[in-house]
């Protein structure tokens, strides 16, 4: 099979990891990299071209789009769905999970455990905001960011107040959350392939970070998940319509709920964690999966 995987920095372990992955399969794996496609936009013909030459022949494609170009990658994307190649996660799937808003809607539309969550335009709204979610701490968050970037615990009031409005005056989207203590700085990152769980992993954040991101030094190890954790990850994948997704969950006194789904999970850390060939799985489900032209869930919202 020829897969071409969608990608800046190809030196990645994540993106290694794959080209391994596909190599042992007896697969031709081609990392593209995302900014170098140049789309036509042809009736009937659309084609995308790479450094001047066409890119034909290619079975599946694997979106590694970068947060800060999802806009063009989701377009690259979109004309490799044109073509008739089997997209791994489709661009309208991750266009959802990009948007931290728009997901928490269809999370709650189809009743998954979630932080109580407001959102407003305007800046004279900061208490009402905060009134919703029960006062601080709350965690304010950008709708658009990863690996923790844009997130802020405020502990008191007065200091949301002040973190709100620096970021609406600034004319930034952001969410506004319940600060879930009980989770104790440490999360749950559960990697769904195929409607199935594949590993899991509890990260904990570095000593006075409540960020669990490893790549903020956090720590990481394997987790035993329960029934409703493991049904609330797969259920989260399925309504976004992700095939693969990291599923980062919060252990709450009320159940689990549901921080983040990631499009493009990294692998180091859960494949060191939990001693998972992740990649292979990945790859396997291609194998078993890919059509022209279509994928295998469509999500909803």
């Amino acid at each position: 099979m020829k897969i071409a995987m969608l990608a800046r920095n190809p030196n990645l372990y994540s993106h290694q990891r794959l080209v391994e992955a596909a190599d042992q399969r007896g697969h031709e794996l081609h990392i593209l990299n995302t900014l170098r496609c140049t789309m036509n936009i042809t009736s009937h013909r659309p084609s995308i071209l790479y450094d001047g030459q066409p890119m034909t022949g290619f079975e599946a494609v694997i979106p590694r789009i970068g947060a800060s170009i999802t806009q063009y990658g989701l377009a690259v994307l979109r004309q490799f769905e044109m073509m008739g190649v089997w997209p791994l996660n489709e661009s309208v799937a991750i266009g959802r999970s990009r948007d931290k808003l728009r997901s928490m809607q269809i999370f709650a539309k189809y009743g998954l455990g979630l932080p109580v969550t407001a959102f407003a335009h305007d800046p004279k709204k900061t208490e009402e905001v905060l009134k919703i979610v029960g006062g601080a701490p709350v965690v304010i968050k950008l709708t658009e960011g990863t690996q923790g970037i844009g997130v802020v615990l405020a502990e008191t009031d007065k200091s949301a107040k002040s973190v709100i409005e620096a970021f609406r005056g600034a004319n930034v989207n952001i969410l506004v959350q319940e600060f879930i203590k009980e989770a104790g700085s440490s999360d749950l990152r559960i990697l769904v392939v195929g409607g199935k769980v594949a590993a899991s992993m509890m990260r904990t954040g570095a000593a006075g970070d409540f960020r669990s991101n490893l790549h903020r030094g956090g720590s990481a190890k394997p987790i035993k998940i329960t029934p409703e954790e493991r049904s609330t990850a797969v259920r989260a994948a399925k309504v976004m319509g992700l095939n693969v997704a990291g599923v980062d969950i919060l252990r709450s006194n009320h159940g689990p709920v549901i921080m983040e789904v990631n499009s493009s999970p990294g692998l180091e850390g859960i494949e060191h964690a939990t001693g998972k060939d992740i990649a292979g799985k990945i790859i396997q489900f291609i194998e078993a999966t890919a059509k022209p032209g279509r994928t295998k869930t469509k999500g909803r919202g």
